[in-house]
């Protein structure tokens, strides 16, 4: 007869969302034959009561835990019950916790979920960066309902790289191209005036910018696109619509990108810090 082996229970506990120990407890199951292996998470733990709930209810099962809690009295309580109940218990983070001190001569901030909150900053960035490039230069104006804020201006005003660098912010930026012959879209009307800004040019700089522009593409600087003619037609065309919308301007003739987007992030928080700068 066959013997029959039982499945081991790994309890999870964290004063996060115990993700952290479950991978690492997953990661080692795998080195094991079956690999299989029951989970039971419990996350979000804060107190001693808690954890006393899971070892005693652990204690009836072929089992271990594996934990990760940041805050020192609840570690310690956790190797002493487990040691009182005999539970085989395994301690992710404090071993970590304790040589990062000794090494950095500092003492650590205790807060639980601090990774998962850098992750939600990473991919909040990432979205923000697929956002600037799939709204760039009124590819679909549908992103505008959707932004945080929408840059409008006519060509070579710097729009898109200041919506890269604004994405890099965590913020939401659609741009739109300012022509007179194309009608600006409907939804450039259908959000708060203080959600778009205007990017305006001195037309010598302008005109400057476009006589580069157009030599890096080997054409010649007497192109319709550098006709200073041209260029006030465009200036006066982007300034009556952007007197109508009623929003926000900003000089961006002798301005860096970046000084133009700390500009933009000033006017979007009003002076206040927020989740925009980081």
């Amino acid at each position: 007869m066959t013997e029959q082996k039982l499945t081991p229970i790994c309890y999870v506990v964290s004063d996060s969302i115990g993700e952290t120990a479950e991978l690492v407890v997953k990661a080692t199951s795998s080195q094991f034959n079956s690999g299989n292996c029951e989970l039971r998470r419990v996350p979000y733990v804060s107190d001693k009561e808690t954890i006393k709930e899971v070892i005693e209810e652990a204690v009836n099962f072929n089992c271990m835990v594996a934990y990760t809690l940041v805050d020192p009295d609840l570690r310690s309580f956790m190797e002493k019950i487990t040691q009182e109940y005999q539970v085989e218990a395994v301690d992710i983070m404090g071993p970590m916790l304790d040589s990062f001190e000794k090494v950095m001569q500092r003492e650590p901030r205790l807060q639980p979920g601090l990774v998962r909150k850098l992750d939600e900053s990473y991919f909040k960035r990432v979205d923000s960066i697929e956002f600037a490039v799939k709204y760039d230069d009124g590819k679909d104006p549908r992103g505008i309902l959707k932004a945080d804020v929408t840059l409008l201006g006519v060509s070579r005003t710097s729009k898109t790289p200041l919506s890269m660098y604004l994405a890099n912010k965590r913020l939401k930026v659609a741009n739109l191209p300012l022509v007179p012959e194309v009608k600006p879209p409907k939804e450039l009307y259908q959000i708060p005036s203080h959600k778009v800004i205007g990017l305006v040019i001195n037309p010598y700089k302008l005109n400057e910018i476009r006589k580069e522009r157009l030599k890096t593409l080997g054409l010649k600087s007497q192109a319709n696109y550098a006709n200073m003619d041209r260029i006030l037609t465009e200036l006066d065309y982007a300034e009556e619509i952007m007197k109508k919308i009623g929003c926000p301007t900003i000089d961006v003739s002798n301005r860096a990108v970046e000084e133009t987007a700390q500009k933009i992030l000033d006017m979007i928080r009003g002076g206040k810090d927020n989740d925009f700068d980081g």
